[in-house]
């Protein structure tokens, strides 16, 4: 079967910027890829010219085995968008959002009504279908956007930034309905700042910076290769001990305040060491996660 999306050397340029800088990857049947990266790293950039809202300056794009932007009402057809605002029409019911939705892809009356009625039940919103738009709470509202991009059973689903804003109870709810769907073989793409988030639901995800691919893989060969088993960290490491560890050939950063140590085996021997040579308190051992790799590869200043 062909891949869902193949993007090779993919550029986008806004005047002298450079959004997206030669980049290449593919999206399989039936997974979920993610793209993670901080605030301009150009995620945003990339997927809106996979379904075809803007064009690329460079590179070559196929979706569904088609050539990108020549067959995009084609693509459109077969893609479901789920983008970062809420842009429901208020005015109009939990239900008519869906079914004016519908219209835009020729779907009749009778069959936009029921596919409606079984999107509602599908993300429990069933019981607010009558409700204005606007009357929703946030989670509801990322809900009814995700239910209405499905309203064409789309064989892509593009979500950008789908949970952000929302408590962790909605989170978890927006997870549960997209794990179903990823179940039942929807392909996912999925941009996000939460790690916790790729992990849980990406097959596979590539994370960028500046426009460009720093890596690609499976959540947890990513998490390995790049943070190790276990992190250790101490909170106002002292003197004695920074040297300590710069003479044990270990994979560190120095933060000042704060010192974290990559673990690529078990950490217990040197976390025991440590915390009863060298700290009483402030010193914590963890497993290493997505967000490691990410701060690692990415850095930790502030991103506006």
């Amino acid at each position: 079967m062909k891949n869902v999306i193949e993007a090779k050397h993919l550029r986008k340029i806004f005047g002298d910027f450079v959004a997206v800088d030669d980049i290449s990857f593919e999206v399989l049947p039936g997974e979920c890829f993610g793209i993670l990266g901080p605030n301009g790293a150009g995620k945003t950039s990339t997927i809106r010219m996979l379904y075809g809202f803007s064009p690329m300056t460079g590179g070559i794009l196929k979706v569904f085995g088609l050539p990108m932007p020549g067959c995009f009402r084609a693509v459109k057809a077969r893609t479901g968008v789920c983008q970062q605002e809420n842009n429901l029409d208020p005015d109009l019911t939990v239900i008519q959002n869906l079914e004016v939705f519908a219209r835009y892809f020729d779907i009749p009356k009778a069959p936009a009504r029921e596919k409606a009625e079984n999107l509602l039940k599908f993300m429990a919103l069933d019981h607010r279908r009558e409700a204005k738009a606007i009357e929703l709470s946030g989670g509801m509202k990322r809900r009814l956007v995700l239910a209405r991009a499905l309203i064409n059973e789309p064989e892509l689903l593009i979500l950008d930034e789908p949970t952000t804003g929302l408590d962790p109870q909605s989170r978890h709810q927006v997870w549960d309905r997209l794990e179903a769907l990823r179940g039942k073989g929807l392909s996912i793409l999925l941009t996000t700042h939460y790690m916790d988030e790729a992990s849980r639901l990406c097959d596979r995800l590539m994370i960028m910076d500046h426009g460009r691919v720093l890596v690609q893989g499976r959540p947890v060969d990513l998490i390995r290769k790049y943070a190790g088993h276990d992190i250790i960290e101490i909170v106002e490491p002292a003197d004695v001990l920074k040297a300590h560890v710069r003479t044990q050939n270990l994979e560190y950063e120095d933060l000042g305040h704060r010192l974290i140590i990559y673990i690529h085996e078990s950490g217990d021997r040197l976390y025991h060491e440590i915390s009863d040579r060298y700290c009483t308190e402030g010193c914590i051992m963890r497993m290493a996660t997505l967000e490691d790799v990410f701060l690692r590869l990415t850095g930790r200043e502030l991103r506006e």
